[in-house]
């Protein structure tokens, strides 16, 4: 199955915050991302990643591994949402604990297991973005 880049009903590209402290893993996610016709913010912690969504809060989606330097995936997804409560944060592992492979859809809170695959990877962003409200969407462009 080829997968083609994002058609969104929406006037410009999604834009990911991609937080992963590795450099190789987070430029290769990173080039998965750009090649299916996302926007790319990459952040190396979860102090980059905030100061990044405080400078342009119209981000559709952060994309945080769950173990960073300082704070975890989930710690920073709870410090956005005190700011941003309609952030959608997607969490990866490669440690496959039960707890986090529980996804909260109420708190837009979504897990995606290491290693995962292009394909694997881009459906599940999609499946998260397609589940956001088309008004809230809106907002985020304008």
């Amino acid at each position: 199955m080829n997968l083609q880049p994002c058609t969104y009903n929406h006037p410009s590209r999604r834009t990911i915050l991609l937080v992963e402290d590795e450099p190789f893993v987070r430029e290769a996610t990173r080039s998965i991302l750009e090649s299916a016709g996302f926007e790319v913010l990459p952040a190396e912690d979860a102090a980059s990643a905030m100061k990044a969504y405080e400078e342009r809060p119209s981000i559709d989606l952060v994309m945080t591994d769950m173990v960073l330097p300082g704070r975890t995936g989930q710690q920073l997804g709870q410090d956005l949402r005190q700011r941003h409560p309609e952030v959608s944060v997607l969490v990866t592992s490669g440690y496959g604990n039960v707890e986090y492979e529980t996804e909260d859809l109420t708190a837009r809170t979504y897990f995606l297991a290491k290693p995962y695959s292009r394909r694997s990877l881009i459906e599940k962003i999609e499946a998260i973005l397609g589940a956001i409200p088309l008004q809230q969407a809106a907002r985020q462009v304008s």
